[in-house]
């Protein structure tokens, strides 16, 4: 079984923001993380699951994703997301990275489980404090297109 800890971080939201991610599964350990220059707290709580379970090497793997989001955790294992996906995500944010996430999602067996944030969990402190950092690095901090395009139709 392969765990994966995930969190997002924005200063501002919209600003600047960040993800971190661990996988974990028996002795390997692996550490990702990325930053964008302006996003959301949710993007970079989405992009955290997202780039993670596209780090897994094999299908069909059976997984437990740990997150702190509400936002992310109760749209899969409420099912809200399915309905979103049959209304073609009408007045929801963040579709293209719900789409890029049900594309992976489809590929494995996974499953959610929502931990309290900021409350000594050492796998999601480490998530946060790697979220964080990207978010900081502003020599390599990306563009996060889908989202400026979209601010820039609303303003």
């Amino acid at each position: 079984m392969i765990e994966i800890y995930t969190d997002g971080a924005a200063s501002g939201n919209p600003g600047p923001g960040g993800w971190g991610t661990i996988l974990r599964a028996g002795q390997h350990y692996k550490e990702l993380s990325g930053g964008f220059r302006m996003t959301t707290n949710n993007r970079m709580e989405l992009l955290a699951v997202i780039k993670g379970l596209e780090a897994l090497k094999s299908l069909n793997q059976q997984v437990t994703v740990f997150s702190d989001s509400k936002y992310v955790v109760d749209a899969v294992e409420k099912k809200w997301l399915f309905g979103w996906v049959t209304k073609n995500f009408k007045d929801k944010k963040n579709k293209d990275l719900w789409i890029r996430f049900l594309e992976l999602y489809k590929l494995h067996q996974v499953k959610f489980v929502w931990i309290k944030g900021h409350n000594a969990h050492p796998e999601n402190e480490r998530c946060d404090r790697l979220a964080v950092l990207a978010s900081q690095d502003k020599q390599n901090l990306a563009i996060d297109i889908a989202f400026e395009a979209e601010r820039k139709k609303l303003l």
